[in-house]
């Protein structure tokens, strides 16, 4: 095996990734359009628009039509991204979402932008933590929470080659290089182990990924070794992924979502039907105040050292 890459200190874009990927994907297969909410400039579509107007769709302040219109183009051959923010797309087309894409199985990608609490200080009506728990009840929808610019690359040229309908959580602000090694491979309905542990599992996504992989440094220090588990795709779930970490005895699940409904209930799904054992689940309570990310997180314990405390919580409930 290859020697893992070392982890940049340099902080990156998501959305970057995915237009500069989306871009390439476009320029070899000319059935990609995008399909937006007056977006543009939120999902960083600038490019992508100047260099190919005939394909793209502004359909205006209308989430509903929106997702309706990339089912009407996937039905025509178009393989369509459909992009707007997750707090909107995702709520306010959601019955669309379900009927006009999940039920009739259609090739549309769904792209919800700047999720979780990435407009943090535009408050509760701008938060999106429930996106994947209110998607994830819907068959044949694939859900891909990426981590780094790196995943998100590697999940837009995954989606536009999947079959059927896919949401992909694109964050906003910035996150690092996430150290891998060099034959590192993404695939829709797969974990990624970024560190072997032996006393407790920390399984986490998107941007709360490099916080577990600090958490078990942390936890190192102190003579707990930590397993880390990259769970960005959320629908389908590596099922073995998750009762390998069962059977470490400890598992802590992290998210920028609600606590109920997400990551952390699916985790805990599989779990009390293969081997039951302490789960903490970290995310988000309910509504929460206004704030930047950074205030948020560090209240509702999404940190470092909030995962260190709820590894040692789980191993000490295993051992009571």
């Amino acid at each position: 095996m290859s020697a893992l890459q070392p982890t940049s200190s340099a902080l990156f874009d998501c959305r970057d990734a995915f237009a500069a990927t989306l871009d390439r994907v476009a320029e070899r297969d000319d059935r990609v359009v995008i399909v937006v909410n007056d977006s543009i400039g939120s999902s960083k579509l600038g490019a992508f628009r100047k260099r190919w107007p005939e394909r793209t769709v502004n359909v205006g302040i209308a989430e509903q039509n929106m997702v309706g219109v990339g089912s009407g183009l996937a039905n025509g051959g178009k393989i369509p991204f459909v992009s707007a923010a997750s707090c909107f797309l995702t709520a306010r087309a959601l019955e669309q979402i379900k009927a006009d894409v999940a039920y009739t199985n259609a090739n549309v990608k769904l792209v919800g932008q700047s999720p979780g609490v990435g407009y943090g200080e535009l408050g509760p009506t701008h938060h999106s933590i429930e996106d994947y728990a209110w998607l994830r009840l819907l068959p044949n929808l694939a859900i891909v929470v990426p981590s780094d610019p790196w995943e998100t690359a590697e999940a837009v040229e995954a989606a536009a080659a999947h079959e059927g309908p896919v949401f992909l959580r694109i964050t906003r602000f910035g996150v690092p290089k996430l150290p891998r090694r060099e034959d590192a491979r993404f695939a829709i309905g797969k974990a990624e182990t970024l560190r072997e542990g032996t006393d407790v599992a920390v399984v986490a996504c998107g941007v709360m990924v490099t916080r577990a992989l600090e958490a078990a440094d942390r936890l190192a220090a102190g003579g707990v070794s930590a397993r880390v588990v990259n769970m960005a795709s959320i629908a389908p779930l590596d099922e073995a992924a998750i009762q390998a970490a069962a059977d470490l005895g400890a598992i802590v699940t992290v998210e920028e979502h609600s606590v109920r409904g997400g990551l952390g209930g699916a985790v805990a799904e599989i779990v009390a039907g293969y081997r039951p054992c302490p789960i903490r689940i970290l995310g988000f309570p309910g509504f929460m105040p206004t704030g930047s990310p950074k205030f948020l997180f560090e209240r509702f314990g999404l940190t470092a050292e909030g995962i260190e405390t709820a590894a040692r919580q789980a191993i000490a409930m295993r051992a009571a």
